[in-house]
Formats: structure tokens, C-alpha cells, sequence
């Protein structure tokens, strides 16, 4: 699709989280510091969302029977939903252009909040693909990395 300014509204740099459901939330911490040497960052436990650090990315864990995790249906298994979204950081977050071109496409967008990710805390959208997936389409981190959930910690 042809754009007046001459560049793509959404830039991918890359991967900067990936959510999976997970049914023992220990073991799958214990597994993901011990297999692939990841350090868990932050977490929300009342929510159920665990977020270790790998690379320049994040893993983030939900247990199936935590808030977080309920949306996602049963547990996971080979017929069943085992990751709640993927996401995306780009290069720049403009968001009207974002939705704009979002919506040019046909897609009903979730709307803009501010989210953590690998890079700290930035702007973030939901959308979701022709299977039903959900992307989050992540911005740059915010200048202000204040912590604002009173829910989080960092061990």
C-alpha cells in the first residue's frame, strides 16, 4: 500500500516478548533459569504474569489458573492455546498513523496503552491476525520508566 510520506507506519525491529500459558508456574521458572539461563525481571503475581529476561527480549510466564492466564481457556496441551500473544518492538510509535493504517487494513485495533516490555515501559496496541492470534505492536520505551502498578516487583 502506497504511503504519502514515503515510509511504513510500522517498522518491526524485531521480537520483544513472547507470552506463554504454562500449568506449573515454579517449574517452568525453575526450567526457563535453568535450560536457557534466563533471570526473571518482574513480577505481578496477583495478575499471574512472570517476565524473565532473555537476550534483549522477555519470556513472560502465565499460569493457566491465574487472572492473566484464564483468558486463555484450558490449559495447554496439543489441542489447546498455549500462547497469549507475541510481540513486536518498533522502531518508532506514532499512533495515529499506526491506527490509520491499521484500520486501512481492516483491523479493528485494541487501544494504545502504556505496557512493559523487554525495553521498559513504552506505548503498546493489540491487534490480532486472520487466525486469531494476537500481536502487540510495541513502542519505544517512555523517557519516564516509573514503575506505576503497585502489583509489580522486581527481585
Amino acid at each position: 500500500m502506497f504511503h504519502p510520506s514515503g515510509e511504513h507506519p510500522v517498522q518491526v525491529l524485531g521480537l520483544d516478548h513472547v507470552v506463554l500459558r504454562v500449568t506449573d508456574i515454579d517449574a517452568s521458572i525453575a526450567w526457563y533459569e535453568q535450560v536457557l539461563a534466563c533471570k526473571l525481571e518482574r513480577r505481578l503475581a496477583r495478575l499471574g504474569l512472570y517476565q524473565l529476561r532473555v537476550g534483549d527480549a522477555l519470556i513472560d510466564l502465565v499460569p493457566v489458573n491465574s487472572q492473566a492466564g484464564r483468558a486463555g481457556g484450558g490449559a495447554p496441551g496439543k489441542t489447546k492455546r498455549n500462547m497469549d500473544h507475541l510481540a513486536v518492538r518498533l522502531a518508532s510509535f506514532d499512533a495515529e498513523k499506526i491506527l490509520a493504517h491499521l484500520r486501512n487494513h481492516g483491523i479493528e485495533p485494541g487501544e494504545v496503552q502504556r505496557r512493559y516490555g523487554a525495553c521498559g515501559h513504552g506505548p503498546s496496541i493489540y491487534i490480532t491476525d486472520p487466525d486469531g492470534n494476537t500481536i502487540e505492536l510495541k513502542g519505544p520505551p517512555d523517557p519516564d520508566q516509573t514503575e506505576t502498578s503497585e502489583q509489580a516487583e522486581y527481585p
